[in-house]
């Protein structure tokens, strides 16, 4: 290759865009004089939204010992960031979600998405996952989250056992969740892989997550091995009330 070809091309390889999160894609550069112009493109084929990995917030080793460093770091940095490198690849070629917000992708989903729907779950129920869980001080449900448990499942110990029986149980790779239905009545369930209650077109029970726990083997094993029930035990011990009340109200 001649070296003004290889510098025009490094040229173009190196053009960037930066995307926020959970923004559209789009093209701000000025054309050039007398070019011709740039057919408008129908919203059903617009760009795709683009995805990056959330911050953690937290350092690796803020969980220990409930949850190590090694396995976060792990978790967060190589199948969350994977997962969001590869909606975005699938995503790229399903035009019908261009502009959609996470949430919406998910709640359009079909089997037929199989990347969009494995990825897309597995970038939001991480998201929610990092959040939920805290290093600081233990706290509790109250106020209308504490209301809303105890009139589902009669107090907030029925609640952990449900929770604890939802997760242990879930054969193979999955997640457990307390979500909340339209009438703003909390349930739990679990689903498979990386769905999430909010693929109506998809699971059992429709709804809107607002605590989920991870039961991937990658989420525990480093740690404990075979004893997943450790594990829920030590999560719910790292549970962030706060955020999950703040889903509840949102």
């Amino acid at each position: 290759m001649k070296k003004r070809q290889f510098l025009k091309l490094s040229g173009i390889l190196g053009a960037g865009v930066v995307v926020a999160p959970f923004m559209a894609c789009s093209d701000t550069a000025k054309p050039a004089e007398n070019a011709p112009e740039t057919p408008e493109v129908p919203a059903e084929m617009a760009a795709a939204t683009m995805f990056t990995l959330p911050e953690l917030g937290y350092a690796f080793d803020a969980l220990a010992p409930n949850i190590d460093a090694m396995t976060m770091e792990i978790h967060h940095g190589k199948h969350h960031a994977g997962y969001v490198r590869k909606l975005n690849a699938a995503l790229e070629s399903a035009p019908q979600f261009g502009g959609m917000t996470l949430a919406e992708i998910l709640g359009a989903v079909t089997d037929e998405d199989t990347g969009v729907r494995n990825n897309g779950g597995g970038h939001f129920n991480h998201s929610m996952y990092w959040k939920t869980i805290s290093p600081s001080e233990a706290n509790a449900p109250t106020g209308a989250l504490l209301e809303a448990i105890t009139a589902a499942f009669g107090s907030v110990e029925a609640f952990s056992e449900a929770f604890f029986k939802a997760a242990k149980t879930r054969f193979g790779s999955g997640w457990a969740w307390l979500s909340k239905d339209d009438a703003g009545k909390l349930f739990i369930s679990s689903t498979p892989n990386q769905d999430n209650p909010m693929m109506t077109n998809v699971v059992e029970q429709a709804g809107t997550p607002i605590l989920g726990i991870d039961v991937w083997e990658h989420a525990y094993y480093l740690n404990y091995q075979n004893k997943r029930g450790d594990y829920i035990t030590a999560f719910m011990e790292l549970i962030n009330w706060d955020e999950v009340s703040a889903n509840f109200m949102a």
